[in-house]
């Protein structure tokens, strides 16, 4: 029977070394660092849309580059298709990416400027030796009629810059899925997007998701939009996953301090609602020097000393949803 996990994730850590002036470094040979990621453990299974959400600085971007390894990690094992990534040499890694592709959250800062809209979509067949001249663009032209690059025939010839915000995205898309992948890191793929294209965007991911059999890493700060597209989610707190399980449960009821108060901040369309959940006071700690115990515990309205003092586990609070909280846990 083949593995139902398409990517598992256990024990991960980035820690980034703090660059330091001359003079710090006599001064001290302590070495300080971002604790970006600092222990996560979560899997992906086939075919499912797995979110990462929390606030920025929550170290979901860097969870996302460390499973494609764009950056190697300091501590942990990332296994696709029960393949352990850090074993893989250069090239092996090279060909792997054949089957894992990112989309990111800045399509202009993606695109190449000087190559056109066309060439960037099909760049990665020439790579990967998969087609090249009147078949690489026939496949591209027919990629990008599918994402809604029309007419695909003219705007083949344009430039990044004379594509819309929406079409941009739509051509990183493409530029995704052009060598049929089956695991999509999508980070903040709708971000950049303009409020009136953003529905239009996640419908097309929904159904290409469908089309082509794929996974995803659904990466986002915005809740209201994981619940739209998302499976399951896993909700990061400065370096840590604080809650994980099925979309519907964790938000029908979200068990950690921190998911209730982000859900709390989602805007609901009705002048008459008040806002009854306390909000979290301050701003998210420094992840070179996070706090003790629970990270959370400086702005959780509900804390009590043991959170100082020791950091709860992540563990089964009931069937598929996991908490990180001593008061729940109690």
């Amino acid at each position: 029977m083949a593995n139902a996990n398409l990517v598992e994730v256990r024990g991960l850590r980035k820690w980034f070394p703090v660059q330091r002036s001359f003079i710090e470094r006599l001064v001290t040979r302590q070495r300080d660092f971002v604790r970006a990621v600092d222990g996560v453990d979560f899997e992906i299974r086939r075919g499912e849309v797995f979110g990462l959400a929390g606030e920025s600085g929550s170290g979901k971007t860097t969870t996302g580059r460390l499973i494609l390894r764009l950056i190697e990690p300091t501590e942990g094992k990332i296994l696709f298709q029960g393949v352990d990534l850090a074993s893989l040499g250069e090239e092996e890694m090279r060909q792997m990416r054949r089957h894992m592709q990112a989309i990111f959250q800045d399509p202009y800062a993606s695109l190449n400027p000087r190559m056109k809209i066309g060439d960037a979509i099909g760049h990665s067949l020439e790579i990967f030796g998969i087609a090249k001249g009147q078949e690489k663009r026939e496949r591209v032209l027919e990629m990008m009629e599918r994402v809604g690059l029309t007419p695909p025939s003219i705007l083949y010839e344009k430039y990044p810059h004379q594509l819309s915000g929406g079409q941009r995205q739509r051509a990183v898309i493409a530029r995704a899925l052009i060598l049929r992948p089956d695991l999509v890191v999508a980070d903040e793929p709708i971000a950049m997007a303009d409020v009136s294209v953003r529905a239009l965007l996640l419908e097309l991911m929904r159904r290409l998701k469908e089309e082509f059999n794929l996974t995803y890493l659904f990466i986002t700060h915005d809740l209201a939009t994981a619940k739209y597209i998302c499976n399951r989610i896993g909700v990061m707190y400065l370096g840590k996953i604080v809650e994980m399980g099925p979309l519907e449960k964790v938000y029908r009821s979200p068990l950690h301090p921190y998911t209730q108060a982000l859900l709390a901040a989602v805007p609901v369309p009705d002048p008459k609602f008040r806002r009854t959940q306390p909000m979290p006071k301050g701003e998210i700690p420094s992840p070179i020097n996070p706090p003790s115990g629970c990270r959370f515990h400086p702005r959780c309205p509900y804390a009590e000393p043991i959170c100082s003092e020791e950091e709860p586990a992540l563990v089964e609070a009931e069937a598929d949803h996991f908490v990180a909280c001593h008061l729940v846990q109690r």
